[in-house]
């Protein structure tokens, strides 16, 4: 795990997506290119991003466990957001339990239909997905996926919120020779994840 910005009682703690292949973890560039940009804009606020040991959808479990180990990691932190890409939604739901989640923002989340969920009474969950994502010959998750999982998140008594970005594929960028490329629509990904963490209620400015 690494922390950007102070050991403030608040944190938004970013968990990233897997691969069919089981691989070592590597840090999410789509979760980097934002909270290079967030991080600023809330400066009373950490932002902690987890690498998994090993990131694969057929190991999610042991990623949501390496989620779990990073917030007992901080015991500073009395109220964490998560902030969930592709699977990186499922292993926010996992970690749904600890007592100081009730914010959780999922960016074209998979949610697989055996994830046990947790009783999500009174939370709030953000849903961001792009409209394209997924189609035939673009790699990624389905906005359907997510508006069916959104409806079993609302059934265990979640609030949820969806919006549907236009033109925009599977996350903000990618890093194919060491450095961060944007993907098409990144701008809109990431107006909507910052007005996600404003609704949220993470303070803005100094």
């Amino acid at each position: 795990m690494r922390l950007r910005g102070p050991q403030s009682e608040t944190v938004v703690l970013c968990v990233n997506g897997g691969t069919s292949r089981i691989v070592p973890g590597t840090w999410s560039a789509t979760i980097e290119w934002l909270v290079d940009r967030l991080a600023p804009e809330f400066p009373s606020t950490g932002f902690a991003e987890v690498r998994y040991r090993v990131k694969s959808w057929k190991r999610v479990y042991d990623c949501i466990s390496d989620g779990q180990a990073a917030l007992a990691a901080m015991p500073w932190a009395r109220r964490v957001v998560m902030l969930g890409f592709s699977m990186g939604g499922a292993v926010s739901l996992g970690c749904a339990g600890d007592a100081r989640i009730h914010d959780i923002v999922a960016l074209a989340p998979w949610i697989p239909e055996e994830l046990e969920l947790p009783d999500l009474s009174g939370d709030r969950i953000t849903i961001i997905h792009g409209s394209i994502d997924g189609i035939p010959g673009i790699p990624g998750v389905r906005a359907s996926h997510s508006r069916r999982g959104a409806d079993r998140l609302r059934a265990a008594g979640a609030h949820v919120d969806y919006e549907l970005i236009r033109g925009a594929v599977h996350g903000t960028a990618v890093r194919p020779r060491g450095s961060l490329v944007r993907l098409p629509r990144s701008q809109a990904w990431l107006s909507a994840v910052d007005g996600a963490l404003t609704s949220a209620g993470l303070p803005r400015g100094a």
